[in-house]
């Protein structure tokens, strides 16, 4: 048996990099509103690090940024909007 040819071979396909959530001249505070407000989702919950596509270091600043913002009153704990739409 020949190894060298394989008859079923991945095909090279093109894609696209996914630009990193995060740049480096970001600040991560809980005053960049239109930073923080990609994380969060519907409901008003913090996304996971694999739905955002950040460093472990960069979803604690996240976190830190957005439990301040709540704390402060800049953001909700909750949005529970679509309850009260019937």
């Amino acid at each position: 048996m020949n190894k060298s040819k394989r008859p079923f071979t991945k095909s090279k396909r093109s894609f696209r990099r996914r630009l990193p959530p995060i740049q480096s001249g970001d600040r991560v505070d809980y005053r960049n509103m239109s930073l923080i407000s990609r994380f969060i989702s519907e409901q008003g919950k913090i996304l996971s690090r694999r739905v955002n596509r950040v460093t472990l270091k960069q979803q604690r600043l996240i976190t830190i940024a957005i439990k301040q913002a709540r704390i402060l009153s800049l953001l909700p704990f909750l949005n529970n909007q679509k309850q009260f739409e019937r």
